[in-house]
């Protein structure tokens, strides 16, 4: 993370500073920006890829358990977690499922409100309401 923020920030503040500041020797961050990736994230790219693929074929229905299974279905050996992280660098989100219909907006005609309110014994009425007030107390027996 160090050698990262280096890297980033090197356009603004001098190298050498910033390894003093953080820490860290000149030698290992030259070393580290000089070094091939590893074949880890090699890896990951390429899953990466993959990973997408599968997501975009879905029409960005799948999430990583969905795409995990159907990666696991085209022959790749790998783990929940890293299509999880995959996923994660790459912003894939999966769209949450509608679990119940549209909700109703009441478009009806007058007709119907009259029919019913006629089947329920007329217009609606209101309820008293009680308050703590008006309730009598009681003394217990």
């Amino acid at each position: 993370m160090r050698f990262a923020f280096i890297a980033k920030h090197r356009g603004i503040w001098p190298a050498a500073w910033m390894c003093g500041a953080l820490r860290v020797s000149r030698t290992g961050f030259s070393a580290w920006l000089t070094r091939p990736p590893s074949q880890r994230s090699r890896d990951d790219e390429t899953l990466g890829h993959r990973v997408r693929a599968s997501f975009m074929a879905s029409d960005r229905a799948y999430g990583a358990r969905r795409v995990w299974r159907d990666l696991l279905v085209g022959g790749e050996r790998l783990g929940l977690h890293r299509v999880e992280r995959l996923m994660r660098a790459q912003a894939l989100r999966a769209r949450p499922r509608r679990r119940r219909l549209p909700r109703d907006l009441g478009g009806r005609s007058a007709g119907a409100q009259h029919r019913r309110q006629h089947r329920q014994g007329g217009p609606p009425r209101e309820t008293p309401r009680l308050s703590v007030r008006s309730r009598v107390h009681r003394p217990p027996p």
